[in-house]
């Protein structure tokens, strides 16, 4: 399967006004990049904008993961996870979650602010943040470690009171419980949300980052709650893991938009081998891939290849 966008891990493509944006995970983890086009077509090509930079030491100075552009209340924000470094290293892995605000219509102009840290109501390794809008009101969703609970990370969900800040204290949706979602590490992140047919369906992505990873997916009936973990649905089972026909090695951190004729879109990374060149980290070739997500006759999405032959 041919790469949409070659070295750019944890995709985010939002459509807006006729314009596509694009951000993702650079290979170096030092910088936020954005770049627009009109179409999906013209988007690999498109200049790509440097629209932040780590800082030189401390706080938000190493291993900038994950940006999500999202345009709310009439401005732009980023949200990102980054780390802290220093002589020591004892925090390139201490992420938490940042805010970046712009407010000039175009995302690519005006310049980005820090807005500072997202209180999620506890300080432990927290990362990939999402934000959706259901019931006319907008959540909050990101993964975090609980050092009560055994594993990396857990995914939770909160209610905004702004752009900036969550109606604490969070609810936890769903930790590492099966074989699939342990393999590794014991990891449940990178959410990503998808309404249809009034159903929430929120995506996540466990286990190790080599062809292990996969694909979960957690689902909200129509008109729940969304704050009452006992309205989610769990899939025992992953929804989209590798597929060697494809040349896809442990699909995960997708994303999702929709092309020109307002089809849903998943938007994913992969890996075009098992396994590292390298380290997990300084291997650069998470490639960005595009899928057309399809529903079968009960509505529930179909994110794997049925032709794969798994």
């Amino acid at each position: 399967m041919k790469a949409f966008i070659e070295q750019r891990a944890d995709p985010y493509i939002i459509r807006k006004d006729g314009w596509y944006y694009f951000t993702a995970s650079v290979p170096e983890f030092d910088r936020i990049v954005l770049r627009k086009a009109r179409t999906l077509k013209e988007l690999p090509d498109a200049v790509e904008k440097i629209v932040w930079t780590r800082h030189p030491e401390g706080l938000l100075s190493c291993n900038i993961w994950a940006p999500e552009l999202h345009f709310i209340n009439d401005r732009w924000y980023i949200f990102f996870a980054a780390a802290r470094g220093g002589a020591d290293q004892d925090g390139v892995f201490d992420h938490r979650i940042y805010a970046l605000e712009n407010d000039n219509p175009d995302p690519l102009s005006g310049g980005f602010t820090e807005k500072g840290r997202i209180d999620t109501g506890w300080q432990s390794f927290s990362l990939d943040a999402t934000t959706v809008v259901y019931g006319g009101k907008r959540y909050f969703i990101w993964a975090q470690r609980d050092f009560d609970i055994p594993g990396n990370s857990n995914l939770y969900i909160a209610e905004m009171k702004n752009a900036l800040e969550l109606k604490l204290p969070a609810v936890r949706l769903s930790v590492p419980e099966y074989d699939w979602e342990c393999q590794g590490f014991l990891v449940n992140e990178g959410p990503s949300c998808l309404i249809h047919d009034g159903n929430l369906l929120l995506t996540y992505s466990a286990s190790a980052t080599d062809e292990r990873y996969a694909v979960g997916l957690l689902t909200l009936k129509a008109g729940s709650n969304p704050l009452d973990p006992r309205a989610w649905s769990k899939s025992p089972v992953p929804v989209m893991v590798t597929e060697e026909q494809n040349g896809l090695y442990g699909p995960g951190h997708n994303s999702f938009t929709v092309d020109e004729d307002g089809d849903d879109l998943l938007v994913f990374h992969a890996r075009p081998y098992p396994g590292f060149q390298g380290d997990a980290l300084s291997d650069p070739n998470r490639h960005c891939f595009l899928r057309k997500v399809k529903y079968d006759d009960q509505g529930i999405p179909v994110f794997r290849d049925t032709n794969a032959g798994e």
